[in-house]
């Protein structure tokens, strides 16, 4: 695959459109099981609260995920990301009802590069609250 994106038809401080996250408990069990993380405090409301977290949370990976997961539905080839990292600046918290939580991922174009690549700088909110700060990927355009 390659980028549906083209390298010619971005600029620098581009805005790529926002996208929400919807987090329930049984995808941070679903999560669990595939990364092998199974720490209770990403499943088990009692624990959690118990060690003072205000009800159960993402896993910081799975939240990060969401991030490379706006990446690659923007670039439309998850080959494309060259390079991604974040620090974890705040928790997501998902309460055990229908609604669950909301992770809202937002991006702008950085910078070109050079070989059609580009730097886009993320946003990602929940509760209001920013859940990565410094979170850049590096993407292969076409």
């Amino acid at each position: 695959m390659a980028a549906t994106v083209k390298y010619d038809e971005v600029e620098t401080g581009q805005q790529i459109p926002p996208a929400e996250y919807v987090v329930r408990r049984v995808n941070l069990v679903m999560y669990a099981g595939a990364s092998g993380d199974f720490n209770p405090i990403h499943w088990n409301e009692r624990f959690a609260k118990t060690v003072g977290l205000p009800d159960v949370i993402a896993h910081g990976m799975f939240t990060m995920a969401q991030g490379g997961r706006f990446v690659t539905d923007w670039a439309g080839d998850p080959g494309a990301v060259v390079d991604y990292g974040v620090r974890f600046s705040s928790m997501v918290v998902v309460p055990d009802d229908d609604q669950g939580a909301v992770i809202t991922v937002s991006g702008i174009i950085e910078e070109k590069l050079e070989d059609k690549r580009v730097v886009v700088v993320l946003t990602a909110k929940s509760n209001d609250s920013r859940v990565l700060s410094k979170a850049r990927a590096v993407v292969q355009l076409s």
